[in-house]
């Protein structure tokens, strides 16, 4: 078992050296395969042994071989918190997948692994830069579709529900469309970027309903808190904008795995 857990944890720091790569490249307009890895500031080739996710790092001591500035912080930090997650992925993750029989028993987990992957990168993204590229979210939604009609093909997901899943998503993008109409005519400011709105069919797609109500309630309640507290602390104005990403994919890591009970908690205080 800890064997398993080491190994996973390594291959997540691998693929949290590849994310770094997507995180700055494709904000930039490049292709994540397209040729060796760079040092940002002198772009300078990196060497293979100076690459060696995490432990080139600390070996280096935070500095490029070469020109000798500091690397970001953000590299180990997100290798480190992708090893994380894929220990996570296996230890805990895998009491959420439960369908059985090939080949949704391989099929359901390395879905989610992806999925997390790509959420994760979308997270960061929008954090740093503040755009979501379509690259992305046409990436998502593509593996959301196909993994919702997927299983109701196999008649594993009911046919109704799928139709729900698909109507949450784009009645979430149209809100996101007159909140942006409301505060652009109001403000004269962005409510939502165009990634915002593109994210939103992927999200009610991932969640479902009646899941995506929790999870957009609790992405909306702490995207307000923090822009609050940030106006307070006078780090942002009401009229910049604030990345809202990152809080709509806490919001649906949110009802993933507590939508349905949040949800169940409410109806029964109305009933």
């Amino acid at each position: 078992m800890i064997a398993v857990i080491i190994f996973l944890f390594v291959m997540g720091l691998i693929w949290g050296s590849f994310l770094n790569v997507v995180i700055w490249r494709v904000p930039h307009g490049k292709s994540p395969m397209s040729g060796r890895s760079v040092c940002e500031k002198c772009k300078h080739t990196i060497y293979w042994y100076m690459n060696i996710p995490l432990f080139s790092y600390l070996f280096l001591g935070g500095r490029c071989a070469f020109c000798h500035k500091k690397i970001s912080i953000r590299h180990p930090i997100i290798e480190f918190l992708t090893g994380i997650f894929f220990v996570w992925w296996f230890v805990v993750g895998f009491n959420f997948f439960k369908l059985v029989g090939n080949p949704w028993s391989f099929i359901q987990p390395v879905f989610w692994l992806v999925t997390g992957l790509v959420l994760f990168a979308i997270f960061v993204i929008d954090l740093l830069y503040m755009i979501i590229p379509f690259g992305l979210n046409l990436t998502l939604f593509s593996l959301a579709l196909a993994y919702r009609v997927g299983l109701t093909g196999f008649g594993i997901m009911n046919g109704a529900d799928l139709i729900k899943a698909i109507i949450s998503g784009f009645a979430l993008c149209l809100m996101f469309l007159i909140l942006q109409w409301a505060t652009k005519l109001i403000k004269h400011v962005d409510g939502f970027g165009l990634g915002d709105i593109y994210l939103a069919p992927s999200l009610g797609l991932l969640l479902g309903w009646p899941k995506i109500m929790p999870g957009m309630f609790v992405a909306f309640v702490s995207g307000s808190l923090v822009g609050l507290a940030l106006i307070a602390l006078k780090k942002k104005k009401m009229t910049q904008y604030l990345p809202f990403g990152p809080f709509l994919i806490i919001g649906t890591a949110f009802g993933l795995l507590w939508g349905n009970a949040v949800w169940s908690w409410y109806v029964s205080l109305l009933v």
